[in-house]
């Protein structure tokens, strides 16, 4: 955080202030480089093998509104919205670091129109409980299938994706693909990005950008409402699902002087690297849009959102 000097700020500092803010609340606050730990699949330190889970069974009255669940002994905040439809997929929203489902309510109630579209809370976010120790990419996978056995039952599911949200996403996938049959990654957080910004912000920068880097090495060492401890990993296929990724077109990282570019292009980067999870992949630019697409933009998220549920479907009946 920038401690705010007791005398009246220059122009110079006005706009680094702004710079600053804008980019840590990309970087940080929705885990720039967040590269969740590992495909061989760290455990949750004081995960409950005995705590009570949920099933998949279409008895379950389906949750209409937001309402607490459990999962392996957790509350979990879950929301849906639109009438289930037999065989058609279940939409799961993920928001990204720093935010809730709450912030994903104007999208979700746009795609209920016409699909089932859920949202939760990740342990430690909104208003889920908060984890009891360290997470993983294998814990916070383990809480996201007791949230779609729970809402989705045997229904095929696509995950949408944002920032953090969409790299959860995109790591599930290729162990869950008797499951998702879909990915919309918008702005995702590339595979790489801790290392990337290492390259990007030397060791040797100085002022803002030196701040930049030690903020979001913490967070990569789980310094973040989630309490992820992350890391770099490969992408692995989910078969040939169908998958859309949505890059951002204004380039908001750029303001951070001297590094914004190189932080621009490793982003960029990622987004391409995204492409290899399936064969049947494509990379757009919401071309007036920042980091939130789905908030500057949301037709163009509701539209790639709504293309892949009925591709899915398509594929769900063999046609």
């Amino acid at each position: 955080m920038r401690i705010t000097p007791a005398s009246t700020p220059s122009l110079e500092d006005l706009m680094l202030r702004r710079i600053r803010t804008t980019v840590a609340a990309a970087l940080c606050c929705t885990a720039l480089g967040a590269g969740i730990a590992g495909c061989d699949g760290d455990a949750l330190d004081n995960w409950d093998p005995m705590a009570p889970a949920t099933t998949k069974t279409a008895d379950a009255a389906p949750i209409s509104g937001t309402e607490k669940i459990h999962v392996a002994g957790r509350s979990v905040n879950v929301s849906c919205s639109g009438d289930p439809k037999k065989g058609k997929p279940v939409i799961m929203l993920m928001h990204g670091a720093g935010d809730g489902l709450d912030k994903l309510a104007a999208i979700q109630k746009t795609l209920s129109e016409q699909n089932r579209v859920c949202s939760y809370d990740r342990l430690g976010s909104g208003a889920s409980d908060q984890p009891d120790g360290p997470q993983s990419f294998s814990s916070t996978g383990k809480i996201l299938t007791g949230v779609l056995d729970r809402v989705a039952g045997d229904n095929p599911v696509v995950l949408a994706g944002h920032s953090l949200g969409g790299l959860i996403a995109a790591r599930y996938a290729p162990d869950h693909q008797d499951r998702v049959k879909g990915l919309v990654l918008m702005d995702a957080t590339p595979p790489t990005m801790l290392d990337d910004i290492k390259k990007a912000i030397p060791e040797s920068a100085t002022g803002p950008a030196a701040e930049l880097r030690a903020q979001n090495l913490a967070v990569f060492q789980g310094e973040n409402p989630e309490k992820l401890v992350m890391t770099d990993g490969k992408v692995r296929s989910a078969g040939d699902i169908p998958v859309e990724v949505i890059q951002h077109g204004k380039q908001y990282l750029a303001a951070l002087p001297e590094y914004g570019p190189r932080l621009e292009q490793a982003w960029a980067a990622g987004q391409r690297e995204w492409l290899a999870l399936s064969s049947d992949s494509k990379l757009s630019t919401a071309k007036n849009s920042e980091h939130y697409i789905y908030v500057d933009q949301p037709d163009v998220a509701v539209k790639a959102i709504e293309r892949v549920t009925a591709q899915a479907a398509r594929q769900a009946h063999g046609e």
